[in-house]
């Protein structure tokens, strides 16, 4: 019998190992990686450093641990290089495999930005060798310039103002977080992590470095100039395709998907930040787990299709708590704010008045459950006045 394959070792890939496991199912699985393949919390990166943690400490099992665990396959160090559909086929830096089922769990790539590429102390954390990276280039420095006032942004911004660093945050837009909430949200962040060091430089860009004898010196595009020890470039991911365009596969922002997470290619799946399913991108945990389940049946036999339910995202910035649960991309409506302060309860609600996402700051968090119970309220009863719309949808193949 082909193993079922799966090409990544982030938590995409190894959470589908575990949930194929958890169900009892009974057929090899081989788990290709890149790099060594150690287990490590992702999502805990941007809050390390204030919370002692260092790469090591960071990784909790090698993968020989994760292999004996899950009682899967794991070759590390080996790249893909080619998928032939065709033959059911892999090949790889480490010969060609056969498959019964794939699963691309590649992943995605910081968002180069141009002005970084010639420094020699600038980064990007999208993993934990570059976190190490990142560790490295701290020890010594004060000053971190970040490039993304953004969900990783913010909580990288927070973190390292509490370790003593002094911060400057570069966003071209008008408040923190501006692509999940509303301004009164973002600017109440704004103000609380200013309130604890940070410097905010908003509606503006870096659009030339300079090395120069004290570190990093950032010109703005309002002709200030910011120096640093440290850039950290925080402004984005980008999906990676390669693999899947050279197998034929369709993508667009990310590897297309129907419900059930199969590509256009039979046989063939994606999830995670790499996957763009039924044409929503949500490259957060809960969409990822929820994916890795549903999948996990699927190749198990149960054909599963992937149902959202209300899934906040809880912003690790402990100078204000944030919790957002963002409106589907095209629903129309607009938001509704009640406001105290830097507590602040912001309501969604589609052109019908239902509430369809939500964005909580401060003591306006006691109100979370009360919000994610009444979006799924919402939700559910969507579905059933659709006729079961996510089974019709998740038909219908890119």
């Amino acid at each position: 019998m082909d193993p079922i394959v799966i090409i990544g070792s982030g938590l995409a890939g190894y959470t589908v190992a575990r949930e194929l496991r958890r169900l009892g199912a009974p057929q090899p699985v081989v788990l290709l990686t890149r790099d060594d393949g150690v287990w490590y919390s992702k999502p805990m990166l941007s809050n390390a450093h204030a919370a002692g943690k260092n790469p090591q400490t960071l990784a909790s099992s090698t993968a020989a641990q994760m292999a004996e665990q899950l009682s899967i396959d794991i070759r590390t160090h080996v790249q893909a290089l080619r998928i032939v559909p065709e033959h059911h086929e892999v090949q790889t830096t480490g010969g060609n495999v056969r498959y019964s089922s794939l699963v691309l769990a590649v992943g995605a790539d910081p968002v180069p930005l141009e002005v970084c590429s010639a420094l020699p102390h600038s980064y990007a954390v999208n993993d934990l060798d570059d976190y190490g990276r990142f560790r490295r280039a701290l020890e010594g420095a004060r000053r971190v310039a970040i490039l993304g006032g953004g969900l990783i942004g913010c909580e990288f911004a927070n973190d390292l103002v509490i370790s003593g660093y002094r911060v400057t945050v570069i966003d071209p837009g008008d408040w923190p977080l501006g692509r999940i909430v509303p301004e009164a949200v973002g600017r109440a962040l704004q103000d609380a992590l200013a309130g604890a060091g940070v410097v905010w430089r908003l509606r503006r860009v870096a659009e030339r470095a300079d090395v120069v004898e004290s570190g990093t010196r950032l010109h703005l595009s309002d002709a200030e100039v910011v120096e640093a020890d440290v850039v950290l470039a925080a402004v984005g991911l980008r999906a990676r395709l390669q693999l899947a365009r050279t197998a034929g596969l369709s993508v667009d922002r990310g590897i297309l998907t129907d419900a059930f997470l199969e590509t256009s290619e039979a046989g063939i799946y994606a999830l995670g930040d790499c996957a763009q399913v039924n044409d929503r991108h949500l490259p957060f945990v809960l969409p990822l787990m929820q994916c890795a389940r549903a999948l996990a049946k699927t190749i198990a036999g149960e054909r599963t299709a992937v149902a959202y339910p209300a899934m906040p995202v809880i912003v690790k910035t402990p100078a204000l708590a944030v919790t957002v649960a963002p409106p589907a991309p095209g629903v129309r409506g607009k938001w509704h704010i009640e406001a105290a302060g830097p507590d602040v309860a912001a309501r969604f609600e589609n052109l019908r008045g239902e509430l369809a996402g939500f964005a909580l700051a401060g003591a306006a968090n006691a109100r979370k459950a009360a919000f994610v119970r009444e979006l799924n309220e919402n939700l559910q009863a969507k579905s059933e006045t659709a006729g079961h719309a996510s089974e019709v949808i998740a038909t219908v193949r890119p």
